[in-house]
C-alpha cells in the first residue's frame, strides 16, 4: 500500500492494485504492472519473468529529469525514460533473496532483502552501505523489514524486535579514497516487546505497528492478539512508551506479522493500518478528541479546563457549550452549590443565559443557592429576577433576605415592592427585629431617612448615628435627642458637640431638662472641650456635680472661672463637702477658715502643713502650730515637715514639759539632719558662686590686659571729632576706657575732689556701671 493525500493506491495476494479515496471507496482497478499517469498522458508497460514484490517511484516523477522508478523480486530493477523517451532498465541488486521493501527518499533509496537493508545514492550511482539483519532465526518472509524516511539523510528499520535509526552522514574528503562520499551511522538501537510489522515518524516520536502473541492462562498455548499502536519515544539505546492502542481488527487470531502494514501521509498525519481484511486510519488526537473523551466520561471539569487553555486550537466544541452541559451535570448530580458558583464563571456577562438558569433553580427550588452568585453590576438582570429571589428569602430566612438587602444596591428592584412585603409581614410579626432592620435599610435606600431613624432608634441599632452623619437629619433630631442620649450617651455627646452650628447648646439643655443626670455628662463633656463655651451653665452644673459626679466637682471648681464662688460654698456645706469647702474658702480669702476646717474637720496635719505651704503665710503656720501645740500626733507631723518654712525652735519652746511625744526622737533627728542639709547646700552654693567669681574676675583681667587700636578712624566721643591730630607732629593726649569709648583728654570734665579716677561720661549716663581708664596716649 501507498498513500497519497488524495487517494490510496492498494495491492492484493491476487495481483491487482486498487485505487480507493479517503473514505475507502474504489475508484480505479488495474491488473498488470504499468506506470500510468492519473492526471497526465504518461503510461509504461512491462512484463516481468517473476513476481513483483514491491515498487517505488522517484519523490519527483513528475518532473522531467525524475523519470525513475523501481521494482523489486529476485532482483531490484531501476527503470529510467532515455533522452528519446525509451525506457531502460539496470539491475541494482540480486542474489540475496526476494526484496520485499522498498523506499526512496530524495536520491536515496534503500531496500530490504533477506540479508539485510541497504541504501544506494542515486546520483553517484553507489551502495553507500549494508545494514545486516539481527535476528537470522527469524524467516524473513514471514517477519518482513519495515523502513520509513524520517528524513532525508535518516532512516528507521524495524525488523523483528529490533529498531535501528541509521543517519546518512557526507565523508570528509580526506577520508574518500575509494568509498562512496556518503555513509551510514547507526544513532540508536535498541529492542521492543512485540514484533513489528510497520513504522512511521511522528516529530521526534516513532509510530510502531506491533504484531503481538500472548499466551492464553487457561490452555497455556500461544495465540495472536490484536495488533498494538504505539507510539515510543527513541533514546540512543533504550526507548520510552508514549502510549498503546490495541486495535480490532476481523481475523486478527489468524494473522501473522507480514499481513500487517503501516503507511501514512506526511501532509495530514494520518496513518494506515493494512490487515487482510481491514484498512484502520488513525490521526493524531487533537484537543477536539481530548474533550470529546472526556465529556463521555462525564469529566466536565477537567473538558472545560482543556477547552479553555486550548480555546484557540479547538474547532467542534465551544467553552459556552461545555460551561452549560457541566452546570446541568452538576445540577442533575444535586449539586446546587458548586453548579450556581460555576455560573460566575461559565454565563459570564450573557443576561439571557442568566435569566435561564435562574428560571430553572427555581423550577428545583433552589433559588437560594444561585443568589449569592448573581450579577449586580455588568450585566444587571431584569428587576423580576432579583425580586423573585428576595421573596423567596422573606417567605422562609428572615437573616438571608437581610443580608441580600445589605449586599444588592437598591436599583437591582422595585424597592416600593419589597417595602410593601416587608410591612405585609410585619404585621404577622410586628416585633422582628430583623425585619425592622431590613425595613430601615430599605427606607434608607428610598431616601426616606425619618421612617428610617425612627426605627433605629426604636431598635437602638449602632447604624442611627452613621445615618445621622450621612444623610445630615439633625433637623429631625432635636427633639429624640433623650432617646438618643439614652441609647448611646457618649457617641450622642460626641456628635451633638460635634455640630453645635445645627443644633445649639441652649436646645440640647432643654431636651434634657427632665433628664438631669443625661444634662450633666453632656455639660460635663462640653466642660472639658472648652472651659468658657457653656459658662452660662455653669452655676447650673455645681448642683449636677455634687449630685452625679463628686470626684470631679474638685477639679471643675479649680477650672472653672465662672462659677459663683459663693453659690458653690453654699452647696458644698450643705453637702458637708470638706475638701471642696476648703478650696472655695481659701479661693475666697478665708486661709484661717480653710486651715481650721482641714484641722478640725478632717484631722490630716499633712493636709494641714501643706494647705500652710501653698498660702506661705506666716500667721497660718502661727495658728497651725497653736492648734497643734497639745496635740502630740499633729506635733510630730510639724516636726518633721516644718523646717524649711519656720525655724523649729519656736515649736520647740512651745511644747510642754512632760509631753509625750510620739517618735520625738526620730523629729529631732530629722530637724538636724534638715539643717545640717541646709548648711550644706549653702556652703556648696558659696564655693560655687566663688568659683565663678574668680573665674569671671580672671576673665576680665584678660580682656583690660589686651591693646586697644586707635587710628583715624576712631573720633572723640565728646566732641565728634577725628580721635587723633591730622598732624603727626603736634602733641595730643588721648584717654581710653575699658567700654572702648575714646576722648581726647581736655574733652573729659575734670575728676571731683573725692575721687581722682575719671570715668566714662556716655557708660555713667546709660547707668552701665563706671568705666576706668585703661590707657593714656601723649606726645
Amino acid at each position: 500500500m501507498t498513500v497519497h493525500d488524495k487517494f490510496l493506491a492498494l495491492g492484493t495476494h491476487y495481483g491487482k492494485v486498487y485505487l480507493l479515496d479517503v473514505q475507502g471507496n474504489i475508484t480505479q482497478k488495474f491488473d498488470v504492472v504499468q506506470v500510468f499517469g492519473l492526471y497526465s498522458g504518461e503510461e509504461f508497460h512491462e512484463t516481468f519473468d517473476c513476481p513483483i514484490k514491491i515498487i517505488a517511484v522517484h519523490p519527483h516523477f513528475v518532473r522531467s529529469s525524475c523519470k525513475q522508478f523501481v521494482t523489486g523480486g529476485k532482483k531490484l530493477l531501476l527503470f529510467e525514460r532515455s533522452w528519446m523517451n525509451r525506457w531502460k532498465s539496470a539491475v541494482l541488486h540480486e542474489g540475496e533473496g526476494n526484496i520485499r521493501s522498498v523506499k526512496w527518499r530524495g536520491h536515496l533509496i534503500a531496500w530490504a532483502n533477506n540479508m539485510g537493508v541497504k541504501i544506494f545514492d542515486i546520483i553517484s550511482k553507489q551502495r553507500i552501505t549494508n545494514v545486516p539483519r539481527d535476528d537470522i532465526s527469524l524467516r524473513p518472509d514471514m517477519y518482513p523489514c519495515s523502513l520509513c524516511w524520517k528524513d532525508n539523510v535518516t532512516l528507521i528499520i524495524g525488523w523483528g524486535t529490533s529498531v535501528k535509526v541509521c543517519s546518512v552522514k557526507e565523508r570528509h574528503a580526506s577520508e574518500m579514497r575509494d568509498l562512496p562520499s556518503r555513509y551510514v551511522e547507526i544513532v540508536s538501537q535498541f529492542e521492543t516487546e512485540f514484533y513489528i510489522s510497520g513504522l512511521a515518524p511522528l516529530c521526534d516520536q516513532l509510530v510502531v505497528l506491533s504484531y503481538v502473541k500472548e499466551i492464553s492462562e487457561k490452555t497455556e498455548r500461544e495465540y495472536c492478539a490484536r495488533p498494538r499502536l504505539d507510539i515510543i519515544q527513541p533514546l540512543s539505546e533504550t526507548c520510552e512508551e508514549i502510549s498503546s492502542d490495541a486495535l480490532t481488527v476481523r481475523g486478527f487470531q489468524e494473522n501473522e506479522c507480514r499481513d500487517y502494514h503501516l503507511e501514512y501521509s506526511e501532509g495530514e498525519s494520518l496513518f494506515y493500518i493494512v490487515s487482510p481484511r481491514d484498512v484502520v486510519v488513525a490521526k493524531e488526537r487533537d484537543q477536539d478528541d481530548h474533550i470529546d473523551w472526556l465529556l463521555e466520561k462525564k469529566k466536565y471539569e477537567e473538558a472545560l479546563m482543556a477547552a479553555e487553555i486550548s480555546q484557540k486550537n479547538i474547532k467542534r466544541h465551544k467553552i459556552l457549550d461545555i460551561g452549560l452541559a457541566y452546570i446541568n451535570h452538576l445540577v442533575e448530580r444535586g449539586d446546587y452549590d458548586i453548579a450556581a458558583r460555576k455560573c460566575q464563571k461559565i454565563l459570564g456577562k450573557n443576561a439571557a443565559l442568566w435569566e435561564y438558569e435562574v428560571y430553572k433553580f427555581k423550577e428545583i427550588g433552589q433559588l437560594k443557592a444561585i443568589s449569592p452568585y448573581l450579577p449586580r453590576g455588568d450585566p444587571v438582570l431584569k428587576p423580576l429576577i432579583y425580586e423573585m429571589i428576595l421573596h423567596e428569602f422573606l417567605e422562609s430566612d428572615y437573616e438571608g433576605f437581610a443580608t441580600l438587602i445589605r449586599e444588592w444596591p437598591g436599583d437591582l428592584y422595585n424597592n416600593s415592592v419589597i417595602v410593601q412585603a416587608v410591612r405585609d409581614h410585619l404585621k404577622k410579626d410586628s416585633q422582628n427585629k430583623t425585619l425592622l432592620k431590613t425595613l430601615a435599610e430599605l427606607y434608607t435606600y428610598d431616601k426616606n431617612y425619618g421612617n428610617a431613624l425612627e426605627i433605629y432608634l426604636t431598635l437602638r441599632h449602632k447604624d442611627v448615628f452613621q445615618l445621622i452623619h450621612k444623610h445630615n437629619l439633625f433637623s429631625s433630631i432635636k427633639d429624640k435627642i433623650v432617646l438618643l442620649m439614652d441609647f448611646d450617651s457618649e457617641k450622642a455627646v460626641d456628635m451633638l458637640l460635634d455640630n453645635e452650628d445645627k443644633i445649639s447648646i441652649k436646645k440640647v439643655v432643654e431636651e434634657l431638662e427632665d433628664r438631669p443626670e443625661l444634662q450633666h455628662v453632656y455639660l460635663h463633656k462640653l466642660f472639658k472641650r472648652d472651659h468658657h463655651k457653656g459658662q452660662r451653665y455653669h452655676e447650673k452644673q455645681i448642683s449636677l456635680y455634687a449630685e452625679y459626679d463628686r470626684p470631679n466637682l474638685l477639679p471643675f471648681l479649680r477650672d472653672s472661672t465662672h462659677c459663683p464662688l459663693e453659690k458653690a460654698l453654699e452647696i458644698c456645706q450643705q453637702r458637708n463637702f470638706v475638701e471642696e469647702t476648703v478650696y472655695l474658702l481659701s479661693r475666697m480669702g478665708n486661709s484661717r477658715s480653710a486651715l481650721k476646717m482641714i484641722m478640725e474637720e478632717l484631722h490630716d496635719v499633712d493636709k494641714a502643713i501643706e494647705f500652710a505651704k501653698e498660702q506661705d503665710d506666716g500667721e497660718l503656720w502661727e495658728d497651725l502650730i497653736l492648734y497643734s501645740i497639745d496635740k502630740p500626733p499633729f506635733i510630730t507631723g510639724l516636726l518633721n515637715n516644718i523646717g524649711t518654712h519656720v525655724d523649729p525652735i519656736l515649736l520647740i519652746h512651745r511644747i510642754k514639759e512632760g509631753m509625750e511625744i510620739p517618735n520625738l526622737r526620730d523629729s529631732l533627728v530629722k530637724i538636724l539632719q534638715d539643717y545640717n542639709l541646709q548648711i550644706l547646700l549653702r556652703e556648696g552654693c558659696k564655693k560655687i558662686l566663688v568659683a565663678d567669681s574668680l573665674s569671671l574676675l580672671k576673665k576680665m583681667h584678660r580682656t583690660q590686659m589686651k591693646g586697644v587700636l586707635v587710628d583715624e578712624e576712631n573720633i572723640c566721643e565728646s566732641c565728634l571729632s577725628p580721635i587723633l591730630p591730622s598732624d603727626a607732629a603736634k602733641p595730643f593726649s588721648v584717654v581710653v576706657f575699658h567700654c572702648r569709648h575714646m576722648f581726647h583728654k581736655e574733652c573729659l570734665p575734670m575728676p571731683s575732689m573725692n575721687s581722682a579716677a575719671q570715668f566714662c561720661n556716655i557708660c555713667s549716663a546709660k547707668n552701665r556701671g563706671p568705666g576706668s581708664a585703661i590707657l593714656e596716649m601723649k606726645k
